[in-house]
């Protein structure tokens, strides 16, 4: 599949809201996939936004719960799904993981935050994961990652090390730091010569006002298609041979010296 057709669903997601943030989650999929999608991308948190003090209430297990109403509306829609929820792991761990969804509605990998944003207490609240995910995909393999880990460069670099042609970023970034958010994610897409595809939320949830700007970026370190700070659905084709002919043109990982530099100890 050289051509891959992607839906942004930038959402202002209501605080604590479930059953209506899941509602608009269930109407824009339909709409992505009416507009012949492969794959819809919803924010971070798009179920719950950051309530994590009720986190054990409102958290899924994986598999069930709202993991499994996903992958239902995955089937029903014929589409590839992304997005971060809260996922409740044993009595007491809580994590906010990003699950990949097939057309079919199979769960194909998951993804859970490695950065922990402690300005929004996810250090308090949730636990970090500590596994990278890469998945071999139709169009290609497809590294995942979410919001605060865009500020943390080793992570996309041994993304593209692994191969991928792509990462799929769900987020909730405040509207204060957007400039940061389009700096970081053309410095990832050039730096590693992939496509990053990323969702924010936008408008005001709780205290936060989230800053929308939803965009794709290409491995030229070209912005594809970029939202406003408004709510909406986007839809993009983009062309994933240019991850080739770009690597190919100028081939960075061929002329890296890693001998030199990932054996420091910088003492952070």
């Amino acid at each position: 599949m050289a051509k891959l057709s992607v839906s942004l669903a930038q959402m202002n997601i209501v605080l604590g809201e479930v059953k209506r943030n899941t509602s608009q989650m269930e109407k824009w999929t339909i709409e992505a996939a009416r507009r012949g999608s492969h794959l819809v991308v919803f924010p971070e948190l798009w179920p719950t936004g950051y309530a994590l003090e009720r986190g054990k209430e409102l958290a899924s297990v994986l598999n069930s719960d709202l993991f499994a109403h996903v992958s239902t509306v995955a089937t029903q829609a014929k589409i590839s799904i992304v997005g971060s929820m809260l996922e409740k792991r044993g009595q007491e761990n809580i994590s906010n993981s990003a699950a990949f969804f097939a057309p079919n509605g199979r769960m194909l990998g998951v993804y859970r935050k490695i950065h922990l944003f402690r300005l929004m207490q996810e250090d308090k609240y949730l636990q970090g994961g500590s596994s990278p995910l890469v998945l071999d995909l139709p169009w290609g393999k497809t590294a995942l990652a979410i919001c605060y880990d865009l500020r943390f460069p080793e992570l996309f670099r041994r993304y593209a090390l692994e191969g991928a042609r792509m990462v799929v970023i769900p987020a909730e970034w405040p509207l204060e730091r957007i400039d940061h958010w389009r700096a970081l994610m053309i410095a990832r897409a050039i730096e590693n010569q992939c496509y990053m595809v990323a969702v924010n939320a936008a408008g005001q949830t709780g205290d936060t006002v989230f800053g929308g700007h939803s965009m794709i970026v290409d491995p030229w370190g070209k912005v594809v298609v970029e939202a406003g700070e408004s709510p909406a659905l986007l839809t993009v084709e983009i062309e994933m041979d240019l991850v080739g002919e770009v690597r190919r043109r100028i081939p960075v990982f061929e002329d890296r010296n890693p001998n030199t530099y990932e054996a420091l100890d910088l003492g952070y």
